[in-house]
């Protein structure tokens, strides 16, 4: 294994039952029954109500665990939560919603899995005059449809092709100098489904992505190869000397109009150190802008990964060059804002900001923990991610995400932040929580949410706001 795959983080969207088996350092016996909890963890939500503009997953997460031969398992839920959508500095009185989110989950194993739902908002107070019943902002373009769809898979990251479609949430784009923890549903008022497509040929390895796939906007690919598979025949560890291109290209036709925009960039990787449970990477590359007069950039850093049966983690260190308005991870977490305003003092779209010619150093973390054992993707007693970049001249980018589960499970918490363009004035700053308690046996469980928003408006402008929600929800999870 090189360096770990960009795969789409929203995998079944499993959460942890109801803490009522008790747990074991013991492994299954092959073909012993398991019960798989189908709920979206704290980490993984798709969409934080309502869609809160900060949240995502971890990027590269494994595939959740289901013994081969366990049959098809299904899940429905309904949740109802009164949620307050609130503007802030003197915007006008907000609005209040009796919430209704029905989800239906279908697990085929590995290479199948579905997962239908999205929240209907009906209006019990506030809003402009004449305003419907349902909140007309979460409905009101085609793009908008594909929130019911959480997660269509087909295939895996053991198949040769393998097919994702749901909400991409903290998603990237393999080496991840393009795309990386990028968040398509950011905007509050935009619930686009995207996609991504991979396969394997011999050598080559492809990733390619949409946005939406029902409106013209961000996609992209990115082809890497085995450079030892070509020149030595099959190794015994595939993807230690790796050549990649990417290319992505907004078309701004969706979410909201915006400046088309085309970056490309090469990049190379070494695996230079392999371990049991620990394998360490150089790397190295370049890019630029596409458009006329675009810019440049090169970026050259170290990776780390650690496996074991408890832990699982992700490190890298990277120092960057950018230059005439490109930038490494262009397609970031905070993109879906910044493609109407970027954070700091100009209040242009990305697309048109100047951005200062420089250095920087980035770093992410990202770190999964049980106790117990990291047996499928719903068993996390601790989720850290966490990606830093410092700049030359004073700015400084913050991303992270904290879930923890309690009590034997019953109980999950998560918070997640965004800050954009600290140092300089206009810093953008975004924060969420989450609290979700499962009682009476696990069926039921109580969620709480709240945090800061901010709106498009059709000049561009950011609206600033705030929402929170407090609910029960039933299902058949164990």
């Amino acid at each position: 294994m090189a360096v770990s795959r960009g795969w789409v983080v929203v995998s079944l969207l499993l959460l942890p039952g109801a803490g009522q088996a008790a747990e074991s350092e013991e492994p299954r016996a092959a073909g012993e029954e398991e019960t798989l909890v189908l709920e979206p963890t704290l980490e993984e939500l798709p969409q934080p109500l309502p869609e809160a503009a900060v949240l995502g997953g971890e990027p590269g997460a494994p595939q959740p665990f289901v013994p081969s031969g366990t049959r098809w398992l299904y899940l429905t839920r309904l949740e109802a939560t009164a949620l307050t959508l609130l503007p802030r500095q003197g915007q006008g009185s907000g609005e209040g919603f009796a919430q209704l989110e029905p989800t239906l989950v279908v697990d085929g194993g590995e290479t199948f899995g579905l997962n239908l739902g999205a929240p209907v908002r009906m209006r019990v107070w506030g809003g402009a005059e004449g305003a419907g019943l349902v909140r007309k902002e979460d409905w009101d373009t085609l793009s908008d449809w594909g929130q019911w769809v959480r997660l269509i898979s087909l295939g895996s990251d053991m198949t040769p092709v393998a097919f994702w479609a749901g909400s991409l949430d903290c998603y990237t784009l393999l080496s991840g100098h393009l795309v990386r923890r990028y968040s398509n549903r950011s905007n509050p008022d935009y619930h686009p489904a995207g996609a991504v497509l991979t396969g394997t040929v011999g050598p080559l390895y492809a990733e390619a992505f949409v946005s939406d796939v029902l409106g013209a906007r961000l996609m992209g690919a990115e082809v890497e190869l085995d450079v030892q598979h070509v020149f030595a025949g099959r190794p015994k560890q595939p993807g230690r000397y790796t050549l990649a291109l990417s290319a992505v290209h907004d078309w701004g036709k969706a979410g909201g109009t915006a400046r088309p925009v085309t970056l490309a960039h090469v990049n190379g990787t070494a695996v230079v150190l392999v371990r049991r449970g620990f394998e360490l990477h150089l790397l190295a590359g370049g890019g630029g802008r596409m458009e006329q007069g675009g810019g440049w950039g090169a970026v050259a850093g170290v990776g780390a990964d650690v496996v074991s049966p408890k832990l699982d983690l992700l490190a890298r260190l990277e120092v960057r060059r950018q230059g005439g308005g490109f930038r490494q991870g262009y397609f970031g977490p905070d993109y879906e804002l910044a493609r109407f305003q970027v954070a700091g003092t100009s209040r242009a779209p990305l697309a048109g900001a100047p951005f200062p010619e420089g250095y920087s150093a980035f770093g992410e973390v990202v770190m999964s923990w049980d106790a117990v054992r990291l047996h499928d993707l719903s068993q996390r007693h601790l989720r850290l991610s966490l990606g830093v970049e410092a700049f030359s001249w004073g700015r400084v980018d913050l991303d992270g995400r904290l879930a923890v589960q309690l009590f034997g499970r019953d109980v999950e918490a998560a918070v997640r932040g965004l800050a954009a363009g600290l140092g300089p004035p206009g810093a953008r700053y975004l924060v969420a929580g989450e609290v979700r308690w499962r009682f009476l046996g696990g069926w039921l469980y109580a969620v709480g949410q709240g945090g800061t928003l901010l709106f498009p408006a059709r000049d561009g402008a950011l609206r600033p706001g705030a929402f929170a929600s407090l609910g029960l929800g039933a299902d058949n999870a164990r």
